[in-house]
Protein backbone atom coordinates (compact mmCIF):
# COMPACT_ATOMS: atom_id res chain seq x y z
CA UNK A 1 0.00 0.00 0.00
CA UNK A 2 2.84 2.28 1.20
CA UNK A 3 4.78 2.00 -2.17
CA UNK A 4 1.49 2.70 -4.32
CA UNK A 5 1.40 5.57 -2.28
CA UNK A 6 5.34 6.67 -2.87
CA UNK A 7 4.81 5.64 -6.64
CA UNK A 8 1.71 7.82 -7.32
CA UNK A 9 3.43 10.95 -5.08
CA UNK A 10 6.07 10.96 -7.10
CA UNK A 11 4.56 10.44 -10.41
CA UNK A 12 2.48 13.54 -9.42
CA UNK A 13 5.23 15.28 -8.45
CA UNK A 14 6.50 14.74 -11.75
CA UNK A 15 3.66 15.75 -13.56
CA UNK A 16 3.29 19.32 -11.26
CA UNK A 17 6.81 20.01 -12.93
CA UNK A 18 5.22 20.51 -16.35
CA UNK A 19 4.51 16.73 -17.82
CA UNK A 20 0.78 17.15 -17.44
CA UNK A 21 -2.03 14.76 -15.96
CA UNK A 22 -1.71 12.28 -18.29
CA UNK A 23 0.73 10.53 -17.51
CA UNK A 24 -0.30 9.90 -14.00
CA UNK A 25 -2.99 8.39 -14.93
CA UNK A 26 -1.70 6.14 -17.56
CA UNK A 27 0.84 4.51 -14.69
CA UNK A 28 -2.14 3.14 -13.27
CA UNK A 29 -4.50 2.60 -15.64
CA UNK A 30 -3.92 1.10 -19.16
CA UNK A 31 -7.61 1.72 -19.95
CA UNK A 32 -9.41 -1.60 -21.42
CA UNK A 33 -12.02 -2.18 -18.80
CA UNK A 34 -14.54 -2.80 -21.14
CA UNK A 35 -12.61 -5.20 -22.91
CA UNK A 36 -11.85 -7.59 -19.90
CA UNK A 37 -14.99 -7.40 -19.49
CA UNK A 38 -16.08 -8.75 -22.82
CA UNK A 39 -13.54 -11.26 -22.56
CA UNK A 40 -15.37 -12.82 -19.15
CA UNK A 41 -18.49 -12.90 -20.24
CA UNK A 42 -17.28 -14.79 -23.63
CA UNK A 43 -15.82 -17.36 -21.32
CA UNK A 44 -18.95 -17.70 -19.82
CA UNK A 45 -22.14 -18.03 -21.84
CA UNK A 46 -24.64 -17.72 -18.47
CA UNK A 47 -23.15 -14.58 -17.66
CA UNK A 48 -26.31 -12.34 -17.30
CA UNK A 49 -25.71 -9.15 -20.10
CA UNK A 50 -27.18 -5.68 -20.26
CA UNK A 51 -26.81 -2.56 -22.16
CA UNK A 52 -28.06 -0.48 -19.55
CA UNK A 53 -27.88 -2.03 -15.85
CA UNK A 54 -30.40 -0.58 -13.30
CA UNK A 55 -32.55 -1.34 -10.93
CA UNK A 56 -36.32 -0.63 -9.37
CA UNK A 57 -37.05 -0.54 -5.64
CA UNK A 58 -40.62 -1.26 -5.31
CA UNK A 59 -41.28 0.65 -1.71
CA UNK A 60 -44.89 -0.80 -1.27
CA UNK A 61 -43.66 -4.16 -1.20
CA UNK A 62 -42.17 -3.71 2.56
CA UNK A 63 -43.48 -1.50 5.94
CA UNK A 64 -40.40 -1.52 8.12
CA UNK A 65 -36.65 -1.98 8.45
CA UNK A 66 -37.32 -5.46 9.65
CA UNK A 67 -38.26 -6.12 6.39
CA UNK A 68 -35.31 -4.84 4.72
CA UNK A 69 -32.66 -6.47 6.85
CA UNK A 70 -32.94 -9.39 5.26
CA UNK A 71 -31.59 -7.76 2.39
CA UNK A 72 -28.44 -6.22 3.91
CA UNK A 73 -27.50 -9.55 5.36
CA UNK A 74 -27.43 -10.65 1.83
CA UNK A 75 -25.02 -8.61 0.45
CA UNK A 76 -22.82 -7.98 3.64
CA UNK A 77 -22.54 -11.54 3.66
CA UNK A 78 -21.16 -12.77 0.45
CA UNK A 79 -19.04 -9.59 0.27
CA UNK A 80 -17.39 -9.53 3.12
CA UNK A 81 -18.52 -6.59 4.63
CA UNK A 82 -17.25 -6.07 8.18
CA UNK A 83 -18.90 -5.15 11.52
CA UNK A 84 -17.18 -2.23 13.51
CA UNK A 85 -18.39 -1.40 16.48
CA UNK A 86 -17.63 1.99 15.76
CA UNK A 87 -19.99 3.65 13.82
CA UNK A 88 -17.23 5.82 11.91
CA UNK A 89 -15.59 3.35 10.79
CA UNK A 90 -19.23 1.16 9.53
CA UNK A 91 -18.60 0.42 5.58
CA UNK A 92 -21.76 0.34 3.71
CA UNK A 93 -22.88 -1.04 0.31
CA UNK A 94 -26.61 -0.98 0.97
CA UNK A 95 -28.07 0.51 3.91
CA UNK A 96 -30.98 1.77 5.35
CA UNK A 97 -32.44 6.04 5.72
CA UNK A 98 -35.11 8.61 6.19
CA UNK A 99 -36.88 9.50 3.51
CA UNK A 100 -36.13 13.56 3.81
CA UNK A 101 -31.95 12.31 4.05
CA UNK A 102 -32.75 9.92 0.85
CA UNK A 103 -34.51 12.55 -1.41
CA UNK A 104 -33.35 15.55 0.50
CA UNK A 105 -35.23 17.54 -2.90
CA UNK A 106 -38.48 16.33 -2.70
CA UNK A 107 -38.93 16.33 1.35
CA UNK A 108 -41.82 19.08 2.49
CA UNK A 109 -44.03 19.01 5.08
CA UNK A 110 -47.16 17.56 3.50
CA UNK A 111 -45.42 14.05 2.45
CA UNK A 112 -47.46 11.33 2.55
CA UNK A 113 -47.48 9.98 6.01
CA UNK A 114 -46.33 6.83 4.85
CA UNK A 115 -43.95 7.59 2.60
CA UNK A 116 -42.67 10.10 5.35
CA UNK A 117 -42.27 7.27 7.79
CA UNK A 118 -40.72 4.31 5.55
CA UNK A 119 -36.98 3.06 5.59
CA UNK A 120 -35.56 3.43 2.22
CA UNK A 121 -32.93 1.43 0.92
CA UNK A 122 -29.64 3.37 -0.06
CA UNK A 123 -26.72 2.00 -2.56
CA UNK A 124 -24.37 3.30 -5.41
CA UNK A 125 -26.43 4.91 -7.82
CA UNK A 126 -24.23 3.49 -10.66
CA UNK A 127 -24.27 6.98 -12.43
CA UNK A 128 -24.72 7.45 -16.48
CA UNK A 129 -21.99 10.23 -15.77
CA UNK A 130 -20.68 9.24 -12.05
CA UNK A 131 -18.83 12.22 -10.73
CA UNK A 132 -16.31 9.48 -8.93
CA UNK A 133 -14.57 7.84 -11.92
CA UNK A 134 -13.94 11.62 -13.16
CA UNK A 135 -12.33 12.31 -9.78
CA UNK A 136 -10.33 9.27 -9.50
CA UNK A 137 -6.20 9.80 -10.49
CA UNK A 138 -5.55 6.13 -10.28
CA UNK A 139 -8.80 4.83 -12.49
CA UNK A 140 -9.05 2.68 -9.79
CA UNK A 141 -12.97 3.45 -10.16
CA UNK A 142 -14.41 2.98 -13.39
CA UNK A 143 -17.86 2.51 -15.70
CA UNK A 144 -17.84 -0.50 -17.60
CA UNK A 145 -19.89 -0.24 -20.65
CA UNK A 146 -22.97 -1.94 -19.36
CA UNK A 147 -23.68 1.27 -16.58
CA UNK A 148 -21.72 -0.93 -13.50
CA UNK A 149 -19.55 1.60 -11.61
CA UNK A 150 -16.88 -0.93 -10.27
CA UNK A 151 -13.65 -0.24 -8.11
CA UNK A 152 -10.28 -1.79 -8.15
CA UNK A 153 -9.21 -2.55 -5.02
CA UNK A 154 -5.25 -3.17 -5.76
CA UNK A 155 -5.42 0.34 -7.56
CA UNK A 156 -7.14 2.83 -5.14
CA UNK A 157 -4.37 4.70 -2.55
CA UNK A 158 -7.03 6.02 -0.46
CA UNK A 159 -7.05 9.56 -1.34
CA UNK A 160 -10.55 9.93 -0.86
CA UNK A 161 -11.93 12.19 -3.84
CA UNK A 162 -14.09 9.74 -5.25
CA UNK A 163 -16.06 10.52 -1.65
CA UNK A 164 -15.92 13.73 -1.92
CA UNK A 165 -17.04 13.69 -5.35
CA UNK A 166 -20.24 11.42 -5.05
CA UNK A 167 -23.10 13.38 -4.46
CA UNK A 168 -24.46 10.21 -2.75
CA UNK A 169 -22.62 9.37 0.21
CA UNK A 170 -22.43 6.03 -1.55
CA UNK A 171 -18.99 5.50 -0.77
CA UNK A 172 -17.11 4.48 2.97
CA UNK A 173 -13.63 4.26 3.48
CA UNK A 174 -11.35 1.74 5.57
CA UNK A 175 -9.88 3.27 8.28
CA UNK A 176 -8.98 -0.14 10.02
CA UNK A 177 -8.10 -3.33 8.96
CA UNK A 178 -11.51 -4.68 7.79
CA UNK A 179 -10.51 -8.70 8.09
CA UNK A 180 -10.74 -8.79 12.17
CA UNK A 181 -14.56 -7.60 11.60
CA UNK A 182 -15.59 -10.19 9.19
CA UNK A 183 -18.09 -12.72 10.75
CA UNK A 184 -17.83 -15.27 8.12
CA UNK A 185 -15.25 -14.93 5.34
CA UNK A 186 -16.63 -15.98 1.78
CA UNK A 187 -13.42 -17.54 0.28
CA UNK A 188 -14.82 -16.43 -3.39
CA UNK A 189 -14.90 -12.64 -2.75
CA UNK A 190 -11.68 -10.38 -2.09
CA UNK A 191 -11.43 -9.26 1.26
CA UNK A 192 -10.02 -5.49 1.41
CA UNK A 193 -7.47 -3.40 3.48
CA UNK A 194 -7.39 -0.49 5.79
CA UNK A 195 -6.86 2.76 3.65
CA UNK A 196 -9.49 1.47 0.61
CA UNK A 197 -12.54 2.84 -0.47
CA UNK A 198 -15.36 0.63 -1.37
CA UNK A 199 -18.90 0.55 -2.38
CA UNK A 200 -21.70 -1.78 -4.02
CA UNK A 201 -20.40 -3.27 -7.35
CA UNK A 202 -24.10 -4.68 -8.28
CA UNK A 203 -22.82 -8.04 -7.81
CA UNK A 204 -20.83 -7.70 -11.04
CA UNK A 205 -19.38 -11.14 -9.97
CA UNK A 206 -22.56 -12.75 -9.25
CA UNK A 207 -24.08 -11.20 -13.41
CA UNK A 208 -20.49 -13.05 -14.53
CA UNK A 209 -22.36 -16.19 -13.83
CA UNK A 210 -25.93 -15.94 -14.88
CA UNK A 211 -26.88 -14.71 -11.26
CA UNK A 212 -29.02 -11.76 -10.40
CA UNK A 213 -27.77 -9.24 -7.35
CA UNK A 214 -27.82 -10.60 -3.86
CA UNK A 215 -30.22 -7.92 -2.89
CA UNK A 216 -32.56 -8.74 -5.63
CA UNK A 217 -32.81 -11.88 -4.86
CA UNK A 218 -33.25 -11.40 -0.65
CA UNK A 219 -36.04 -8.61 -1.46
CA UNK A 220 -38.87 -10.99 -2.55
CA UNK A 221 -40.06 -9.25 -5.46
CA UNK A 222 -39.16 -5.59 -3.46
CA UNK A 223 -36.12 -5.07 -5.85
CA UNK A 224 -35.81 -5.59 -9.77
CA UNK A 225 -32.63 -5.34 -11.90
CA UNK A 226 -32.70 -5.26 -15.51
CA UNK A 227 -31.68 -3.85 -18.94
CA UNK A 228 -33.01 -0.08 -18.89
CA UNK A 229 -31.66 -0.27 -22.39
CA UNK A 230 -34.82 -3.26 -23.81
CA UNK A 231 -37.91 -2.41 -23.56
CA UNK A 232 -39.14 -5.72 -23.21
CA UNK A 233 -37.56 -6.12 -19.58
CA UNK A 234 -39.15 -6.73 -17.00
CA UNK A 235 -37.70 -2.98 -15.35
CA UNK A 236 -38.96 -0.67 -18.05
CA UNK A 237 -42.52 -2.48 -17.95
CA UNK A 238 -41.82 -1.42 -14.24
CA UNK A 239 -40.88 1.96 -14.74
CA UNK A 240 -43.43 2.38 -17.49
CA UNK A 241 -46.65 1.28 -15.36
CA UNK A 242 -45.16 2.96 -11.88
CA UNK A 243 -44.60 6.27 -10.91
CA UNK A 244 -41.20 6.44 -9.88
CA UNK A 245 -38.56 8.45 -8.21
CA UNK A 246 -34.63 9.23 -8.52
CA UNK A 247 -32.08 10.39 -6.15
CA UNK A 248 -31.26 13.49 -6.75
CA UNK A 249 -31.76 13.23 -10.73
CA UNK A 250 -31.21 17.42 -11.50
CA UNK A 251 -27.34 17.23 -10.68
CA UNK A 252 -27.17 15.46 -13.94
CA UNK A 253 -25.45 12.27 -13.08
CA UNK A 254 -28.37 10.10 -14.09
CA UNK A 255 -28.78 7.39 -11.93
CA UNK A 256 -29.60 4.21 -12.35
CA UNK A 257 -31.65 3.26 -8.60
CA UNK A 258 -35.40 4.28 -9.49
CA UNK A 259 -38.24 3.72 -6.52
CA UNK A 260 -41.35 3.16 -6.52
CA UNK A 261 -43.22 5.16 -4.35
Amino acid sequence: MENSRRSFLKIAGISALGFGTKPVLNAFASGGNSEKHEAEIQKNPAALKAKRWAMVIDTRKYKSEEDLKPIIEACDKIHNIPKHTNKRHEIMWIWIDEFKYVFTNQEHEFVDDRVKHLPFLVLCNHCEKPACVRACPTKATFKRDDGIVLMDFHRCIGCRFCMAACPYGSRSFNFRDPRPFIKEENKEFPTRMKGVVEKCNFCAERLAVGKMPACVEASNGAMVAGDLYDPESEIRKLLKNNYTIRRKPELGAGPAIYYIV
